[in-house]
C-alpha cells in the first residue's frame, strides 16, 4: 500500500512540473569511417512557483536526447526566493564568458529578456523582471548563469536575519537604530 502512495507522490510532482525545450542542435563528431551525427538538447523544467532545473542531454536520437536532458534539468532543480512576483534584489550570475544581469521590477512591467533567460525565469515563477545578458550568447552557458544568479539570490527573511535587522528595514534599506 506504501509503495502506491509514493508512486502517486512521484507522478503528482512530475505532473506540477512544466518543461520546456530551449535549444536542440546537430552535432557531429569526423571518424574514418565518415561523421557520426548526434543530438543535443537544452531543457527547462519549472513549476511556475520558486522552483526551476535546466538540464543538458546528448544522445544519437533526438527522443533520448529529450529524455536525457529533461531527466538532468529535474535532478537539477533549485528554490528560487520570489518577492512580489519577482526578485528580492540585483544579481550577475555567471558561466564561463556568459554573465546574466538580473534586476528586480516594478508590478507590470512583465518579463524582459532574451529567449534563453526568459525560459529559466517564466518557468520559475518569476511575473517582472529586467535582464541584460552579456558576454558570450551560448544558450547552454546563458541558461546557467541564469542558474547561477537565481541560486545566488537571498530571500528578505533570511537577509534579515543574518543582518539582525527586520524585513522591512531590508527592503527598504533603512539603518538600524542603535
Amino acid at each position: 500500500m506504501d509503495e502506491i502512495l509514493e508512486e502517486e507522490l512521484v507522478k503528482k510532482e512530475s505532473e506540477e512540473f512544466e518543461e520546456r525545450i530551449v535549444e536542440m542542435k546537430r552535432t557531429a563528431k569526423v571518424t574514418k569511417g565518415g561523421k557520426t551525427l548526434s543530438f543535443r538538447v537544452l531543457a527547462v523544467v519549472g513549476n511556475r512557483k520558486g522552483k526551476v532545473g535546466v538540464g543538458l542531454g546528448k544522445a544519437r536520437e533526438v527522443p533520448d536526447a529529450i529524455r536525457k536532458a529533461i531527466s538532468a534539468a529535474r535532478s537539477s532543480i533549485i528554490d528560487v526566493p520570489l518577492y512580489r512576483n519577482t526578485i528580492p534584489h540585483e544579481v550577475l550570475g555567471k558561466q564561463d564568458a556568459s554573465k546574466v544581469l538580473l534586476k528586480p521590477a516594478a508590478p507590470g512591467t512583465g518579463i524582459i529578456a532574451g529567449s534563453t533567460v526568459r525560459a529559466v525565469v517564466e518557468l520559475a515563477g518569476i511575473q517582472n523582471i529586467l535582464t541584460k545578458s552579456l558576454g558570450s550568447s551560448t544558450a547552454v552557458n546563458l541558461a546557467l548563469a541564469t542558474m547561477n544568479g537565481l541560486k545566488s539570490l537571498v530571500s528578505p527573511d533570511k537577509a534579515a536575519k543574518l543582518r539582525d535587522t527586520t524585513i522591512s528595514q531590508v527592503l527598504r534599506g533603512t539603518r538600524k537604530e542603535v
